[in-house]
């Protein structure tokens, strides 16, 4: 009678290759995940400011007197709780203040401006403070 030793199965060790194998693919999958959360962040505020800069053209589009006096260039964000506003520089400032206050309430430390351009247009940028450095969206034009 012959014994025959024949094994079967897994050895120890590569099933501990196998458990290195695996768990290195998945820190690699959270790694892409974490990537992918990040830049749809990004992406988020980027869309915000877009939506946050055609906000402000079309305030000072409806504000066609305003525009031409000039008092969309860089108003006082100051609050005036006009209601009606009484005349296109109230109503131009509190276009600015409320602009704004969304501004700073939808972006992380996030601002606008709004600079006469010249020939009636105005240049309109957001800033925000994204992973600790200050982003902006470039300028667009306006034309009122």
């Amino acid at each position: 009678m012959s014994l025959n030793n024949n094994q079967s199965g897994f050895t120890l060790l590569e099933v501990l290759v196998a458990i290195v194998v695996v768990s290195l693919g998945l820190l690699g999958l959270a790694g892409l995940q974490a990537a992918t959360l990040r830049n749809n962040q990004i992406a988020y505020y980027r869309a915000i400011a877009i939506q946050q800069t055609y906000d402000m053209a079309d305030r000072i589009r409806a504000n066609q007197a305003g525009a031409k006096a000039g008092n969309y260039n860089n108003p006082a964000a100051t609050h005036h709780t006009c209601a009606p506003c009484n005349s296109p520089q109230e109503m131009a400032e509190e276009d600015f203040f409320q602009w704004n206050n969304n501004n700073a309430r939808m972006l992380p430390a996030g601002t606008g401006t709004v600079v006469a351009a010249g020939g009636g247009a105005f240049d309109i940028t957001i800033f925000w403070t994204e992973n600790g450095a200050t982003q902006s969206f470039p300028a667009t034009r306006v034309m009122p």
